[in-house]
């Protein structure tokens, strides 16, 4: 038995490397009282598109806003449907239903978890609109194939990039494919705040003037609304919180590179784990480290028993949520999805995580394989 607990995230350990930034930026807001929208939300926007290398980023109030708002700015309304992938945050499609469009479900690939292009073109009827791509866990999906089918079918494509702070497809950023992106900045996020906050991301400028006005009443000056919109703004204090976080985003997502590869040296030499799978010219910003194993649920317990902490993203694939029972999907229907809910395991991984820490977790997973392969 370890004595040291192992945290799935640990923000605190984040916080204390830039505590004196982070309380400074705070401190600033309140002293400007700049608590919704103002001087910092217009700086991180800014330094966010800039970063995202887009022309405009347009701060909201969390990443499920983002995408009802950027589906809304698309004209997406009802009787759409929306192609979204199986595998994912139930944000992803519940904010299609938001908009009255119906979901309609693609499996996930085999490899790469991502949303299985290859299926897509089978589920594109007469009212499909369009492709909502997940970038899950950080690994970005196929959009040079996306983007391919998006032409061929003329859909738009909204990329879920609530994982993918920073990742990029043969060096290029996400910013290079696509209609518009939208972003969570949850705490435990690659670029987290310290609450609820979201960003819509885009080069297109009539797109990006529909999402700033739907997300403040459908409007751009007090009073002048010209379209029933909602209130879904930045405050401030995340927007400062944020702008300090950025700088440090590559430097962090370097860390979450360098602890997943030692992960990957170790793991990968134990027949029963399948660790995660990286497609070529990807870079993958590992928002999570998910492996797969048959025990899924007694390696969880063996390591909570060794005071490791992990997640399961996500425990029930969408389609077979309880939620969606409506459109009457059988398990079968997504056969890949419906499998995987039951071996994926998500180990610690954040930043700060020691090499020490990665090979006690490592240990501790070849232990449990030697004790039940047995």
């Amino acid at each position: 038995m370890i004595k040291q607990k192992v945290p799935f995230v640990d923000l605190h350990a984040q916080y204390k490397t830039i505590k004196q930034e982070i309380d400074t930026a705070i401190q600033n807001v309140i002293d400007h009282m700049a608590f919704i929208s103002g001087q910092y939300v217009n700086e991180f926007e800014f330094n966010f598109a800039r970063y995202c290398k887009a022309k405009h980023c347009v701060g909201v109030g969390n990443g499920t806003d983002a995408l009802y708002i950027a589906l809304k700015s698309c004209g997406i309304g009802y009787n759409d449907e929306i192609i979204v992938p199986a595998n994912s945050f139930i944000a992803t499609s519940e904010a299609v239903s938001m908009t009255g469009a119906k979901v309609i479900f693609v499996d996930c690939h085999p490899e790469t978890y991502n949303i299985d292009v290859s299926q897509i073109e089978s589920k594109i009827r007469p009212n499909t609109k369009a492709i909502i791509p997940v970038h899950l866990y950080g690994q970005p999906a196929d959009m040079v194939l996306l983007s391919e089918i998006s032409k061929k079918y003329q859909l738009t494509i909204i990329q879920d990039c609530a994982q993918a702070h920073g990742a990029t497809i043969d060096e290029k950023p996400l910013s290079h494919f696509g209609d518009i992106l939208c972003f969570s900045f949850y705490p435990g996020k690659n670029l987290g705040a310290y609450g609820d906050a979201g960003a819509i991301v885009t080069n297109d400028d009539i797109l990006a003037t529909k999402a700033r006005m739907f997300a403040n009443h459908g409007r751009l000056e007090k009073y002048n609304h010209e379209f029933e919109g909602m209130n879904s703004r930045m405050d401030g204090i995340q927007a400062a919180v944020l702008n300090v976080k950025l700088k440090y985003l590559d430097h962090w997502n370097e860390q979450r590179i360098k602890h997943a590869n030692q992960y990957n040296d170790f793991l990968k030499q134990i027949e029963t784990i399948i660790t995660p799978y990286q497609r070529p010219g990807i870079k993958h910003v590992y928002h999570l480290y998910v492996i797969r194993t048959k025990q899924r649920d007694l390696l969880q317990q063996f390591l909570k028993d060794h005071s490791i902490s992990t997640g399961i993203h996500y425990p029930i694939a969408l389609p077979n949520l309880k939620a969606y029972q409506y459109l009457s999907h059988q398990n079968d229907d997504y056969p890949m999805a419906s499998q995987y809910q039951n071996e994926i395991l998500s180990l610690p991984l954040y930043p700060e995580l020691t090499e020490k820490i990665v090979n006690t977790v490592c240990h501790s997973i070849s232990d449990f394989c030697k004790i039940y392969s047995t």
